[in-house]
């Protein structure tokens, strides 16, 4: 059993049966992979500091690595040609 409190979630010990068997669908659903949103918003989650346990701990039973380096591949190349643009903006707002 759960022992802790996480993102508004009633402990293991307070929860109703029905809870604990909508739970335990979760959890057999974990054996399939992750979706592309998935992959996407636990990169984005990674990328800024915030990523929650549970979804570390999702995107490392379930994730494949080459999902995980696509993204941060693609997140990569579109913030740097962001930051370009930006960049060729302000300069040529100066001259």
């Amino acid at each position: 059993m759960c022992a802790y409190l996480s993102l508004g979630q009633p402990l293991q010990a307070d929860m109703t049966e029905e809870q604990q068997n909508s739970n335990d669908a979760e959890d057999e659903a974990a054996g399939e992979s992750l979706t592309l949103w998935q992959v996407m918003s636990s990169a984005l989650a990674a990328g800024f500091g915030v990523q929650s346990s549970k979804n570390r701990e999702r995107d490392f039973t379930r994730g494949k690595p080459s999902q995980f380096i696509a993204i941060g591949i693609l997140f990569t190349v579109l913030f740097v040609l962001v930051m370009v643009g930006i960049v060729n903006l302000v300069l040529s707002r100066v001259n």
